[in-house]
């Protein structure tokens, strides 16, 4: 038996062992969504803000998040629908709302627990182009930072991790680090069965997650 955790709280145990995430804060209302944005000042408009909950799988797929907000009426209204989109299957739930990060280039990062092989981590191509392109690198966890440089480099898309379309490179220690940082998760909690980092959207060279999902044991 498993479960799966909310993204909220997907994001807080990745950004706990390391993970740089967008900047978000969460809220079971809209005031209580208003009223957090108004006191952390470093999640800035424009905005994206999804209903999570540990029910809540495909929120694109149910019309369940909304991007690009940049005020806060827009804001009340779009937590207002979310909120109103809720279905009793859903059970608990809540507004998570996060800073856009702006970035043409989008990689996936996790870990899977093989019944046989054991931890494994995976960095790959993501977005659009995640299913056309299969382009991934595995290893076996626990992996030393030369293997986390090993896997970047094994990607065959490596033109995307360079100056790319007016943006600068990928910082690659930045990256090192996120590969890190999930087997460190790996190792301090053995009930995580998977962890989803997708997309990670490099922005002014750095890789920030701006969704996670972890599935953990019962």
């Amino acid at each position: 038996m498993s479960t799966t955790l909310s993204e909220a709280e997907s994001r807080r145990l990745v950004s706990e062992h390391g993970v740089a995430v967008s900047r978000f804060v969460t809220g079971e209302t809209t005031e209580a969504i208003l009223d957090a944005l108004e006191a952390d000042e470093s999640v800035t408009y424009p905005v994206a803000a999804k209903l999570c909950g540990r029910q809540i799988a495909h929120k694109s797929e149910r019309g369940l998040l909304r991007l690009q907000i940049n005020d806060p009426q827009s804001l009340r209204t779009a937590c207002d629908e979310l909120l109103a989109a809720a279905e009793p299957s859903d059970g608990a739930v809540e507004l998570l709302v996060s800073s856009m990060v702006e970035g043409s280039r989008e990689l996936i990062c996790g870990l899977h627990k093989d019944p046989q092989f054991g931890l494994t981590v995976m960095l790959g191509i993501g977005g659009v182009l995640a299913e056309a392109v299969r382009d991934v690198a595995f290893r076996l966890a626990p992996i030393t930072e030369a293997d986390a440089e090993e896997m970047t480099d094994d990607l065959k898309s490596q033109r995307l991790l360079g100056e790319f379309r007016g943006e600068p490179a990928l910082r690659r220690q930045d990256l090192t680090d996120v590969l890190m940082a999930l087997c460190s998760l790996g190792a301090a909690h053995p009930e995580v069965l998977s962890v989803d980092l997708n997309p990670l959207i490099i922005a002014d060279g750095r890789p920030v997650a701006v969704d996670a999902l972890v599935e953990v044991a019962q």
